[in-house]
């Protein structure tokens, strides 16, 4: 018997975890840990992050602290 809940990923696999990286010109951009492990103009980063939501509501106060520029 089935319960009728099907839970699907909705950004990546449910293991991986978000992250803000901070690049050289001052912008900041989520990324996923895979993505992380490849990135290279990164400055500095922050998480990680459970989901993508969290790590979005971070990025907005870091924009707001003047710590990364608005897109």
């Amino acid at each position: 018997m089935t319960t009728g809940k099907n839970i699907q990923p909705t950004d990546t696999q449910p293991t991986d975890s978000w992250h803000i990286v901070k690049q050289v010109d001052g912008h900041c951009k989520i990324v996923s840990q895979t993505e992380l492990a490849q990135g290279r103009d990164q400055t500095k980063t922050w998480g990680p992050f459970t989901n993508r939501a969290d790590a979005i509501a971070k990025r907005v106060g870091l924009i707001r602290a003047g710590k990364c520029l608005p897109q």
